[in-house]
């Protein structure tokens, strides 16, 4: 290779190519053997995952059979413009206490401007206030006084404020590169909702799903906020490793275990509505796609630590690389693990608390179905995340040591221009 002869010809005291002399930057580039090497890997992979998008692509969410069960109802927004209290036996004599009739102006829809009232009594948990702004629900067929009715607040306001403040925090701070990662995150919910979840109502393997709108998601986002690079192919072929890893055992303890995912409400009306999908699969789905955004993180984290090594002394070879490597993959390790489980028992607090007051022994909650599906999605992942380290490192150590002549021709080359 060419770089090869110009590092050759330094080292002996030959003539220097001005391209070396001048030669700039953190890092040579990896040789067009190496590239070619990478490509044979990726290109096929992202051949398959777009062929994949195709074949499954749902061209839509289909409609269910059902009908009367709430969700063919049109959602409009409203005020309250009055609250005024009331006995609540007025509304029914069995009642006692003072009760609260909000007078609520529909803001949207064929019917703005119309007024209605509701009844909130004592008992229930949300009460609303003169011009607070609520969500509705529309049912033209219902008969003219319960066509509307009130099942929220509109938090369209304070959620716009606070994901607008993200947004200029994250540009603000990461400049060009954090606008190409909101712009990743704006197309990964598109996958999500335009291909992801659609596929799974119309009965595709949900499993199959989540590998490919994953994959998908995973090559779309490192390399637009990355960079088409090496450096960034490795980063790939790391998580790629490492969601067939989760997928495998995501699919072998699930059944080993006996879980179902027929757990909670919502999944038991989603097969209601929809009874071709694969509640099972829809399960294993949920592990491969809440593992890739961690993964994202450690081998990003792990390749940039390689590259950067290698930068700073371009004489370290693979092995040294690699050992180097993995201390600081061990420590990234070790705080992302507790991150998981602490995000997982914060989000379930309230179940955990239901077992604490019950009584049940530790083992028997942990065994439990409800509680066994997410402590088995949280170590299948974490496996999948401690597996990655080193696996990335050691990838990103062989590619970036395989370019130590080059790498060398361009130090002596800036020092010589120094």
């Amino acid at each position: 290779m060419d770089e090869g002869k110009h590092g050759d010809g330094d080292r002996h005291g030959g003539p220097e190519p001005a391209a070396h002399v001048h030669a700039h930057g953190p890092a040579a580039p990896v040789s067009a053997h190496l590239r070619k090497v990478i490509a044979a890997v990726l290109i096929p992979f992202a051949v398959a995952v777009v062929v994949g998008l195709a074949v499954l692509w749902p061209g839509g969410v289909p409609a269910h059979p059902r009908t009367g069960v709430g969700f063919d109802q049109q959602i409009q927004h409203g005020r309250v413009t009055k609250v005024q209290e009331l006995p609540c036996s007025a509304v029914n004599p069995a009642d006692q206490g003072t009760c609260q009739q909000d007078t609520v102006e529909v803001t949207t829809g064929p019917d703005k401007g119309r007024a209605f009232t509701i009844v909130v009594h004592p008992s229930e948990p949300r009460h609303y206030g003169v011009g607070e702004q609520v969500v509705l629900t529309y049912a033209p067929d219902a008969p003219p006084d319960l066509q509307y009715s009130v099942v929220d607040v509109d938090r369209n306001l304070p959620m716009g404020v606070l994901a607008g403040v993200f947004a200029v925090a994250v540009v603000a701070v990461g400049r060009w590169r954090g606008l190409a990662a909101l712009v990743a995150l704006a197309i990964s919910f598109a996958v999500l909702s335009l291909f992801i979840l659609p596929a799974i109502l119309r009965g595709s393997d949900p499993l199959l799903v989540a590998i490919v709108g994953a994959s998908a998601i995973m090559l779309i986002a490192l390399y637009l906020c990355h960079g088409l690079s090496a450096r960034t192919s490795v980063a790939v072929l790391g998580t790629l490793v490492s969601l067939v890893l989760i997928g495998v055992l995501s699919l072998v303890f699930a059944g080993w275990a006996h879980l179902t995912g027929n757990t909670s409400e919502e999944t038991g009306l989603v097969h209601d509505l929809y009874p071709g999908i694969q509640i099972r699969g829809l399960l294993l789905a949920g592990f491969v796609i809440g593992s890739l955004g961690v993964l994202f993180d450690v081998t990003v984290t792990q390749t940039s630590a390689i590259w950067e090594l290698h930068a700073a002394d371009p004489g370290m070879g693979a092995r040294k690389l690699y050992r180097t490597g993995m201390r600081i993959g061990r420590d990234h390790i070790a705080s992302t693990v507790n991150t998981l489980v602490l995000a997982y028992a914060g989000a379930a607090l309230p179940l955990l608390l239901l077992f604490s007051i019950a009584h049940r022994d530790v083992f028997a909650v942990a065994t439990s179905e409800l509680v066994a599906e997410e402590i088995a999605r949280t170590l299948v992942g974490s496996i999948g995340l401690v597996a990655s380290v080193p696996v990335t490192t050691a990838l990103a150590a062989l590619i970036a040591a395989a370019d130590h002549p080059a790498a060398g021709a361009s130090r002596h080359g800036r020092h010589r221009h120094a």
